[in-house]
C-alpha cells in the first residue's frame, strides 16, 4: 500500500457536535467515530496542503479518504478504548525495574491492576530503554513463563495477556502458554523469524515505530516530519507484516513516543495523532512515565509523572478503542472515564 499521499485530520468534533456535523455534510467520521473531523490537510510526498474543508477533499484522494473514515478491526478485542497496564520483568526497567523479579510478585502486581480496571496486561521480560543491552531468548523466557501460566491457571482469570518481545522463539512459547497478544517494539524486524512464526497464528500483534535498536536509537532521530514519516515507515512496517502472511485485521500500530524521537518530536507527534488514522489499523499509544514528560513538567523521578502520563494520553482518545499503555492502571482508568464521558456528550 502507498503512503506518499495522506490525509491529516483536523478540527475534530465530539459527541452531539461531531454527530450534528456529520449529518450536515460538514465533516466525516473518524476512524468510524464517535470523533468527526471537519477539516484536513493534503499530504502529497513532501507537499502539504491545507486545511480544507472535509467537502473540498478531492475525488482522487476518496481511497484514502476512506481508509481513515472506516473503523479498523479490532483484533477480537473490546471496541472500547483499553487499559493496558505494564509488568515489567526485569531488573533495569527505567520505571519498575526490580519490583516484579519473582514471579510471585509479578502475579501479585498483574491480578491488582487486573482488580483496579486493567483491560489488558502487557508482559516484559527485556528492558528497551535507551542503551538498554539485548536480553537471550532463553534468559527471556525463564522470566516469562512461571508468569504466564501462573496468570492463566488463576481461577476467572479472563484478561488478555500481551508479551512485549522481539524474539520469535518467545513469542512461539508464550502464545504455546496461553498469550493472546504479542507485542514487538521492533515491529518484527529484530528477528527474521518473527513473521513467519506469527503467519502460523491468530493472536494479535503490535507492530510499533521505532528506528535502529535501543542502543542506538537516540542517534537516529533527523525527521522531515516526524508525524508523517512515521506513518510512512510504520505503514512499510505493516505492509511486509501483511505480505508474510499475517493477517491485517490482527495488526495493531503503536507509533512508538520515546523510541528514536526527541522531546520535542514526541510532542509534536502527540499533537498530531489523527494522521495516525492512515494506517488503517486500531492504535496502541504509550507514553507512560517516558523522558519527554518529565523534561515538560521538570518531574526527575519516572514514578512522579503519572499526572502527565494522564494528560498525554487522554489526547489520543479522539483514536478509535485506542489502547493506552500504562504503569499507573487506576489514575489512566479514572481519566478514560471521565474524559470518554465529556467527550461523548
Amino acid at each position: 500500500m502507498s503512503y506518499e499521499r495522506l490525509i491529516e485530520p483536523a478540527g475534530l468534533l465530539h459527541g452531539s457536535s461531531a454527530i450534528a456535523a456529520i449529518k450536515a455534510g460538514l465533516a466525516y467520521p473518524l476512524q468510524g467515530g464517535p470523533t468527526a473531523f471537519s477539516l484536513a490537510f493534503l499530504i502529497d510526498g513532501n507537499e502539504r496542503r491545507g486545511p480544507v474543508p472535509v467537502s473540498h477533499i478531492p475525488e482522487a484522494w476518496s481511497e484514502i479518504l476512506q481508509r481513515i473514515t472506516q473503523t479498523p478491526p479490532l483484533c477480537g478485542l473490546p471496541d472500547k478504548a483499553l487499559v493496558m497496564g505494564i509488568l515489567n520483568l526485569t531488573a533495569d526497567s527505567f520505571s519498575d525495574g526490580g519490583k516484579h523479579c519473582s514471579p510471585e510478585d509479578a502475579v501479585n502486581s498483574a491480578l491488582n491492576m487486573i482488580q483496579q480496571g486493567a483491560d489488558m496486561i502487557d508482559i516484559g521480560a527485556e528492558s528497551t530503554r535507551p542503551g538498554a543491552l539485548p536480553v537471550h531468548a532463553e534468559e527471556e523466557w525463564r522470566l516469562l513463563e512461571p508468569v504466564i501460566l501462573s496468570l492463566k491457571s488463576a481461577k476467572n482469570f479472563r484478561t488478555p495477556i500481551s508479551i512485549d518481545t522481539r524474539n520469535a522463539i518467545t513469542m512461539q512459547k508464550a502464545i504455546n502458554a496461553g498469550a493472546d497478544v504479542i507485542n514487538d517494539v521492533s515491529a518484527l524486524t529484530h528477528d527474521p523469524s518473527s513473521r513467519p512464526t506469527l503467519a502460523q497464528h491468530q493472536s494479535p500483534v503490535v507492530l510499533m515505530h521505532m528506528r535502529g535498536s535501543p542502543s542506538t536509537m537516540n542517534s537516529l532521530t533527523d525527521y522531515q516530519d516526524v508525524a508523517v514519516d512515521v506513518v510512512r515507515e510504520l505503514g512499510r512496517n505493516i505492509d511486509d507484516a501483511v505480505q508474510s502472511g499475517i493477517d491485517p485485521t490482527r495488526i495493531i500500530a503503536d507509533p512508538g513516543f520515546g523510541f528514536a524521537k526527541t522531546h520535542e518530536q514526541n510532542i509534536e507527534l502527540l499533537s498530531r495523532l489523527p494522521i495516525l488514522a492512515n494506517l488503517g489499523c486500531r492504535l496502541l499509544i504509550g507514553v507512560s512515565r517516558k523522558r519527554f514528560i518529565g523534561h515538560y513538567t521538570n518531574t526527575e523521578t519516572a514514578n512522579d509523572r503519572d499526572p502527565g502520563t494522564s494528560a498525554a494520553s487522554l489526547v489520543a482518545l479522539s483514536l478509535r478503542s485506542v489502547i493506552l499503555r500504562v504503569h499507573n492502571v487506576q489514575q489512566m482508568k479514572q481519566s478514560v472515564l471521565i474524559a470518554s464521558s465529556i467527550m461523548n456528550c
